[in-house]
């Protein structure tokens, strides 16, 4: 997986076998930071009532896919690594995203500081 800033958005790339874990073809992911709510390495809330579809899950292991949960629909690539990078967004297809990257806290202090930065950034 590839993370990038470009202008006012964050690119997500999968590499073709995250793709495949997570059963999508929305590669690139693009977010706008205009809809960034929050970036935080915090760990997420994960219930097992949330309602895959479609995605892999093995408990412990690896959560990727699509979920639909009381908050609405999230976009999860997790795995064991547990170095979150979990983005609350708005107006965006997914309400979370949740990713597991080598530096995560580097990343939250990236988005985060893009995103004060850019114009109409505050929700």
């Amino acid at each position: 997986m590839q993370l990038s800033l470009n202008q006012n958005q964050m690119v997500i790339q999968l590499d073709w076998y995250e793709q495949l874990l997570a059963f999508t073809l929305h590669n690139p992911i693009t977010v706008s930071l205009d809809h960034l709510l929050e970036a935080t390495a915090e760990e997420p809330q994960s219930r097992w009532t949330d309602l895959r579809a479609p995605g892999t899950h093995l408990p412990g292991v690896i959560k990727a896919g699509t979920y639909y949960t009381r908050h609405g629909r999230e976009f999860w690539y997790a795995t064991i690594d547990q170095k979150f990078l979990v983005l609350e967004l708005r107006e965006e297809p997914y309400q979370k995203i949740v990713l597991t990257v080598a530096n995560n806290q580097a990343w939250v202090d990236r988005l985060n500081q893009a995103k004060s930065n850019s114009i109409g950034g505050l929700p």
